[in-house]
């Protein structure tokens, strides 16, 4: 006869336990646990993952946990989905975990900025998915929020709390060393002009493949600065943004596709103007140096001219002070000749825009037409530059193209010279590599039918599980 279900040793409770649905372990453990308490079935399981969503759990764990070294290390993933907390008492719980792999919290209307500041203050080097969730205003204030039901904000006459805070943090995050591989951002913050904070420092998340900045003041220039800012971003996710203000005109989504199709020569562009002002300005410091350079020995020269006559004997032959330094006055020219060098505009990388607009003016199968349009007439023009281009570098223009790391764009730094003609071809030979990007246009709607294949919304619900 075999060992009864409550004899059975712990290694055979734990390989049960690890079949059960990650979302439903905790609570079958705490079953298991409740009907053989006395049978050695293993702890760990309750404490791997930690879904918390009343106010009283948070401060019970946290009092179940402290100064227990070995249980705190077995939470792997914490989620607290409430909005009603002692951040206080939400900043000392997860203090105490070091091993959180993911982390997902709502921040509700007793965070404060500090709070955040003090539990992301240390790095997490093990942290891999980390979600934050912030409440509209009413009834909770939040640095970022979900916009309002339309109901709702009708009703209030006061400005939403975001209107009081600045967004110069948002470039900071982004240009965090530790957001040096993050490949997808979602970040919204409703009506707020965001993009520019986002795309304005090379440092700027360089591995992006994926943003989503819905809800947000996001103009078509600023479509432009994203794309040419983020060379590996495939797809860009603007539902409730309104790139296109006012009354729809033929034509408005070529223009949008174009711009689209060209944003790599807008980069290539910025980055030439960059490289002829850093040739520049050190041409001059050059200059300047060997003018000084050249005074100073013309001075020795004159100091040690031989006058004639004899010497006096009481005439001093050293000086016990100390001559004036002698400060470089730099020479600040225009037009400085230096050597002209250009940037070959990379092909694009985009793979679906995904955007809200007002079908029921506009037929959506024409909306998609005009893009195309504007896309293939932004390839056109794509592949004359590059073409031109390919003949400068034939009569002795040095072209360079842009490689490695992008964090810097001081000098060649970032920059390779082009040694091969293949480079130039790329377009003209495989431009099927570059379709025109899916346009999605159904918005935030979850119903998956009125999205198009592809969209970047596919994309982001399986990143982002939160159903924004």
């Amino acid at each position: 006869m075999g060992p009864k279900f409550t004899e059975l040793p712990a290694e055979i409770y734990a390989a049960i336990l690890a079949q059960a649905p990650t979302d439903e372990r905790q609570q079958t453990t705490l079953s298991l646990t409740r009907a053989i308490p006395r049978s050695p079935v293993p702890l760990h399981y309750l404490f791997e993952t930690v879904s918390l969503k009343a106010a009283d759990n948070v401060f019970q764990l946290y009092r179940r946990l402290r100064g227990c070294t070995q249980d705190v290390r077995w939470v792997r993933s914490f989620s607290l989905k409430t909005w009603t907390v002692d951040a206080d008492i939400v900043v000392n719980l997860v203090s105490i975990l070091p091993c959180i792999e993911r982390m997902t919290l709502f921040i509700g209307p007793s965070f404060a900025p500090e709070h955040l500041e003090e539990m992301l203050e240390k790095p997490r080097e093990g942290l891999r998915y980390l979600s934050l969730r912030f409440r509209p205003y009413l009834p909770a204030l939040s640095i970022v929020q979900d916009p309002l039901h339309p109901e709702i904000a009708r009703g209030q006459h006061f400005a939403q709390p975001l209107v009081f805070f600045r967004l110069e943090p948002i470039n900071t995050l982004i240009c965090s060393p530790f957001l040096r591989t993050l490949p997808n951002l979602c970040l919204r913050i409703p009506l707020r002009p965001v993009a520019p904070f986002v795309s304005q420092s090379p440092q700027a998340a360089p591995a992006l493949s994926i943003l989503d900045l819905s809800t947000c003041n996001v103009h078509p220039g600023d479509v432009e600065g994203l794309l040419a800012r983020f060379k590996n971003l495939k797809h860009l996710i603007l539902d409730g943004c309104d790139i296109i203000r006012g009354d729809f005109h033929e034509g408005d989504w070529v223009a949008i596709g174009r711009m689209c199709a060209l944003a790599t020569v807008k980069a290539a562009k910025d980055r030439e103007k960059k490289l002829k002002n850093w040739l520049e300005a050190n041409a001059t410091r050059f200059e300047s140096s060997d003018k000084n350079a050249s005074q100073q020995a013309a001075g020795e020269v004159q100091r040690r001219r031989i006058r004639p006559g004899r010497r006096g004997l009481a005439a001093a032959t050293i000086s016990l002070r100390e001559s004036p330094p002698r400060e470089a006055t730099p020479i600040v020219r225009h037009n400085i000749d230096v050597p002209r060098i250009r940037v070959v505009p990379s092909p694009p990388t985009l793979r679906s825009l995904s955007t809200t607009s007002n079908t029921h003016l506009r037929d959506e199968h024409a909306i998609r037409i005009e893009f195309e349009q504007g896309w293939a007439e932004g390839l056109t023009r794509l592949d004359a530059v590059r073409g031109r281009l390919y003949q400068s570098w034939k009569n002795g223009v040095r072209v360079m193209y842009v490689a490695g790391d992008q964090s810097t764009e001081d000098g060649l730094e970032g920059l390779e010279d082009v040694n091969d003609e293949t480079i130039f071809h790329t377009i003209r030979e495989e431009r099927g590599i570059w379709p025109a990007p899916v346009l999605c246009l159904a918005g935030s709607n979850s119903d998956t039918e009125n999205h198009a294949d592809g969209c970047g919304h596919a994309a982001g619900s399986r990143i982002w599980d939160d159903n924004i």
